[in-house]
Parts: C-alpha cells; structure tokens; sequence
C-alpha cells in the first residue's frame, strides 16, 4: 500500500535546485564528447563507465552538491561520465572511487563487476583529462546575494514544514470523515 507523501520529505529536491540552478552548463563541442570516450575506452561502444551496463545518461564524476551546499563543480565534460541510471542513483554525491568499491547495494563491487581495477584506471585518466572548473560562488557573486539566496533557501524549508502541520490536520479530518461515512454505510 502506498504511504502518504511527507512535504518535508522533498526538502533535499529543494536543496539540489537551489545549487543546480546557479551552477553553469558548458554543452561539449562533438570533438570534446569524442575525446573523452577515447580517454574512457568506448570509441566504439558508450557503456556505464562504473560497471559496463548500457550508459543511459551522464553523471557528475564530481558530486555537485555535498553537505547541502554547492562544491562548486559545474555541468561540463570534463566533470561529466556516461554512466547507467542504477549507478548514476546508487552513486549519488559520494566519491566515485570510495563508492565504486564500497559496499552501497547498487556499488559495482557489491554486484560482481570484473573489471573494476581496470575501469578505475580509465577514469582516474579521465581525472586528468583537462581540469574540471571549480567555482567559488560566494566569492564570485558576492556575500549578500549568496545570503540572500540561502535566506531564501531557508525561509522555503520552513514554508514546508509549516505546509506539513496543515496537511496533518487536513489527513486526520478526512480519515475522521472516511471513517465516518463507512460506519454510514454498514449500517
């Protein structure tokens, strides 16, 4: 049975826009994307570059956001691997080399993959590849915008938890009624 949706449980979603939508996004030319799959071995065939599924997206070498704030990475190629969604999900914001060999349940180590040892070395030359920009935002845009964006940050959280005592209020007067109109209908 499906449980009911927490409001406060979508605050980390809120947390990752508030940092991806001021983190650039520099597109690739093609001789870029051609270059990096040369570096990760899949001239011929793109593959999850963690564990060699069939790559369905991108994912951030570097982790976007730790600790609920922005690392300072961006949306770029040199930070940028083919990777499958289980990897991608399982992945998340740790390191890639202390997750890839840990023991996360979807971690290419903890499901068998072979040819880790090999697939770490294409990506730690992949690491050296060019140099992934790193940005100091707050230096950048200055202390008073990034205050504001936080305080901003903050004030939606609270909104949230707010929202939260209403919708408990709200599920308890309708399962009150629910309750009701089914004792209705058995007599």
């Amino acid at each position: 049975m499906p449980r009911p949706v927490r409001i406060t449980g979508r605050s980390s979603s809120i947390t990752n826009s508030f940092i991806s939508g001021i983190v650039p996004v520099v597109r690739p030319t093609e001789a870029q994307i051609d270059e990096a799959l040369e570096i990760l071995g899949m001239s011929e065939l793109v593959v999850c570059s963690y564990c060699g599924d069939a790559a369905s997206e991108w994912d951030h070498l570097r982790p976007l956001v730790v600790g609920q704030q922005p690392t300072g990475y961006i949306h770029e190629i040199h930070n940028l691997v083919p990777a499958c969604g289980k990897c991608n999900q399982s992945k998340g914001n740790k390191p890639w080399r202390e997750w890839m060999f840990g023991t996360a349940r979807h971690a290419p180590a903890n499901r068998g993959v072979t040819d880790l040892s090999a697939r770490a070395e294409r990506l730690e030359q992949y690491e050296q590849w060019g140099n992934a920009t790193r940005i100091d935002f707050p230096a950048v845009v200055g202390e008073e915008l990034w205050a504001k964006h936080w305080q901003n940050h903050a004030e939606i959280l609270a909104l949230m938890r707010e929202a939260e005592k209403t919708v408990e209020l709200i599920r308890a007067r309708i399962a009150a009624a629910s309750r009701a109109a089914t004792r209705e209908l058995e007599t």
